[in-house]
């Protein structure tokens, strides 16, 4: 054998065992008896074997023989490693140290194990859970009018503030101990899609009190005097809480908060009082216009070192009574005329007692630390599943109004340029309901998502502002018209308000998904820095020695199959999906690598500089975000039984998925900061080129055709909605002229034919119908029927008007008056 052919088979073993992923000792192993027998079986030269028996000792017994290892290599690299490490903020360990991993950790592996995705339980509610939905939560939706409480009241009616806190739909998280409905994380999502297919401002409203404020902090933290105190005055409606964290210099830097409370000491009724002198100015507070008691965020400082030694005790907070003296509750904000309750919280000199400090004396201190906790279980919830429940409404109402509305004697549904908005509105409300669902039921499973909290909050409320964009376009004249019957002005309204609460879509991107997630769900790097950081040296160069050659032998195997695979062997990975799913699948495992690959390129080129990267790091969280998402759609798909019709929009999802993090990791390549580097990873991640197209129009036919009649498949896409035909319901009332519309179309094309052929030459709807029915075209109950539906549709696409004076709400909306705007 030559010594090419020799070394040739010599690399072959290397990237078949880095593509298969053995272990050290099994590359070793099968490596020792592949020269082995090539040379002692074929006529090798002296030199050429000895070459190569050289080529393989030296890497061999490097990689076995930890001494040699450590001595020769791992300590110089680990006294690198450490000055090169992020320098982390407490606030930012507490961050990454504050979540769970799950599935998100397996799309980093570069071969992610889809039997633990499929070993998810299938998410489903209790008989008590679905009762409350069919019961309580369906009389609410049909108590709302969003119109009569945006623009004539400007608040919903006291009856239903009534009727949700007697039915305790402040209190679903709260356990039946404390007198709480006690329901599942799915089942608090299902109520917030539901109540959001109807109204935004309930939503909200509901919302609020289930996660952040405060009842999950009381939950987790709280001791027991303040839990059996007010947990059950929260479940019975006699307290409306609200939390105050965002201040008008820290927003998303909620850990510079300047609000300040002070340890001192107050005489009350003649006892000497420890307590805090609160001074705070808190805004965009959701309920806090009508809130009794109110969660607050503050630095804690001890000037006059009362409780210890430290001047400076940290992020701190507190439930303190809305009528504690000096505590303003100010006007209302009005956000972009979506009139939930919302507005200011101040306070100067506020004494509270210590008692009032959530979690008492021991928790001072520790509040970044719950806040990160439990914002990682609340943004998993709220503003994904509300934003659901809205796509799925705007994709139920919409398909019906294109198949009502007409232009050129043809629904506008079937116009191509209508079919390709509407397969965007189907693709992303799946992809929309099945991140939601499985970042709750992941809550359910005990776990605290951070990473997958963070992706579902952005991308639910981005794919809805998306959603509702397209129904607009698609809606026209219909939909820029406020009144009664607009039924989605207020939604497009209100977009931005979602994707700038509970964390700045730009900055969840640039800085949250991939920033916590490079280091939380890495298989090695957090353990790594945790053996850099041991006081043990001899402990930490052994475990940082074991950790960083695991870490190399996953990069090499993610680089070698990323490469293959852009070959095309992903399609010969081993997939757990049938004909129509096993493509996608593969397709996961091959990008898994590619990211795999690329995120510890970009660590290791860039290192700490990294967190000022935010493109490089956006462009990676964006690998990541749609990863998961391509995983909830396939899991939601599976859930729901696999049905063969769904699978034209299961497709299309998952399509565009695929595009996106290809247009992501190649934007990735050509503007990563070290041009030589980007363009070595596009050579190993794409060694073909790109390929990956956005769905097609053949495709999007078939997704568009299902929004525009009733069928099994729409009525899965937009599941939990209220569907419910009722006195306010303009969505369920054009779903029932949509069936009526279909069984006339027949009728519609032969009336149409008889207009083109002469027979009828009316202008007129009504004479056109009064000369078909003249001329036998149609028969009298035909005609009676064509009147009905003639009728109703022109009901489904009017539009209002007002009188001129019936916009006056300068009374209710003044600006105060020592409030100066500086220009």
């Amino acid at each position: 054998m030559s010594f090419l052919a020799l070394l040739g088979m010599y690399i072959l073993v290397i990237l078949a065992s880095a593509y298969l992923r053995t272990s050290v000792k099994t590359w070793t192993l099968a490596t020792a008896v592949v020269l082995g027998l090539c040379i002692f079986l074929t006529d090798t030269s002296f030199w050429a074997a000895l070459f190569i028996v050289i080529l393989f000792a030296v890497p061999a017994l490097f990689l076995n023989i930890k001494s040699i290892r450590q001595q020769y290599f791992t300590q110089h690299f680990l006294k690198f490693f450490r000055k090169a490490l992020p320098q982390l903020s407490e606030t930012e360990r507490v961050a990454l140290e504050a979540g769970t991993v799950h599935w998100d950790a397996e799309l980093f592996s570069g071969k992610p194990n889809f039997k633990r995705l499929h070993a998810m339980k299938k998410p489903e509610l209790t008989t008590e859970e679905k009762a409350f939905l069919d019961g309580p939560v369906q009389t609410l939706c049909e108590m709302l009018d969003e119109h009569e409480y945006n623009h004539v009241k400007g608040d919903m009616p006291k009856k239903v503030w009534d009727f949700m806190a007697k039915e305790k739909f402040f209190a679903m998280i709260v356990p039946k101990e404390y007198n709480g409905l006690g329901f599942s994380a799915l089942a608090h999502s299902y109520v917030l899609q539901k109540v959001a297919s109807r109204s935004a401002v309930a939503a909200a409203t509901v919302a609020v009190p289930n996660s952040l404020g405060p009842a999950e902090l009381l939950l987790h933290y709280g001791t027991e005097e303040q839990k059996n105190h007010y947990l059950p005055r929260l479940s019975a409606g006699k307290e409306i809480p609200c939390f105050g964290l965002t201040a008008p210099s820290a927003g998303s830097d909620a850990t510079s908060i300047p609000d300040i409370g002070v340890v001192c000491k107050k005489t009350i009724d003649g006892k000497e009082v420890l307590g805090i002198s609160l001074t705070f100015d808190k805004r965009y507070i959701t309920l806090a216009p009508v809130a009794t008691v109110v969660g607050l965020a503050f630095q804690m400082t001890d000037p006059d070192k009362i409780l210890g030694d430290k001047a400076h005790l940290g992020i701190t907070l507190a439930l303190v009574p809305s009528d504690t003296p000096g505590m303003e509750i100010g006007r209302r904000h009005l956000p972009l005329d979506v009139l939930f309750m919302n507005g200011p919280v101040r306070g100067k000199d506020v004494f509270v007692p210590m008692d009032t400090i959530i979690g008492g004396e021991k928790m001072i201190g520790h509040g970044w630390r719950m806040l990160s906790e439990v914002l990682a279980i609340g943004r998993a919830i709220s503003l994904p599943s509300s934003s659901t429940g809205g796509a799925k409404m705007v994709a139920y109402s919409t398909g019906a109004y294109a198949r009502i509305r007409k232009q050129f004697n043809l629904p506008i549904g079937r116009f191509e340029g209508i079919e390709e908005a509407l397969c965007r509105i189907a693709g992303k409300t799946y992809s929309c309901a099945a991140v939601s669902t499985m970042t709750a039921a992941a809550v359910d499973r005990g776990e605290r998502p951070s990473v997958p909290s963070a992706i579902a909050k952005m991308h639910a409320t981005d794919m809805a502002r998306s959603i509702i964009s397209d129904s607009m376009d698609i809606h026209g004249g219909k939909g820029i018209i406020m009144g009664p019957n607009n039924y989605l002005g207020r939604a497009w309204m209100g977009a931005p308000i979602w994707i700038t609460v509970e964390g700045a879509n730009i900055l969840t991107r640039s800085l949250i998904i991939f920033g916590q997630g490079a280091i939380r769900c890495h298989p090695y790097v957090l353990k790594e820095m945790e053996a850099a950081n041991l006081a043990d040296q001899e402990e930490s160069l052994k475990t940082f020695d074991h950790l960083l050659f695991k870490h190399m032998g996953y990069t090499f195997q993610n680089a070698v199959r990323s490469f293959f695979q852009g070959l095309g062997t992903w399609r010969l990975e081993p997939s757990p999906g049938d004909k129509f799913t096993k493509q996608f699948y593969s397709k996961i495992t091959r990008y898994s690598a590619s990211f795999g690959f690329a995120s510890d390129v970009a660590m290791l080129s860039l290192g700490g500089s990294l967190k000022k990267r935010e493109s490089t790091s956006a462009r990676l969280g964006d690998v990541l975000s749609h990863l998961y998402m391509a995983s909830a759609v396939l899991k939601r798909y599976l859930d729901q039984g696999q049905h063969s019709a769904d699978q034209p929009v299961v497709a299309w999802a998952m399509h565009h998925h695929f595009y996106e993090i290809e247009q992501a990791l190649k934007m990735l390549s050509y503007n990563f900061p070290n041009k030589a580097i980007g363009f070595m990873l596009r050579r190993v991640i794409f060694p073909l080129g790109t390929h990956e197209l956005p769905p097609g129009d053949r495709l999007g036919h078939k997704v568009a055709t299902l929004l525009l009649s009733p069928n099994e498949t729409r009525d899965r896409l937009c599941d939990g909605i209220d569907t419910q035909v009722s006195k306010n319901h303009l969505v369920a009332k054009m779903n029932q002229v949509l069936a009526k519309v279909i069984d006339t179309e027949p009728l519609e094309r032969r009336i149409l034919k008889a207009q083109k052929s002469g027979e009828i030459n009316a202008i007129d709807p009504v004479e056109q119908l009064n000369q078909a029915l003249e001329r036998d075209i149609i028969n009298k109950s035909e005609f009676d029927i064509l009147s009905e539906v003639r009728k109703l549709v022109s009901e489904v696409i009017a539009v209002d008007d007002f009188p001129h004076d019936a916009f006056d709400r300068t009374e209710a909306y003044q600006p105060k008056d020592d409030v100066k705007i500086a220009l």
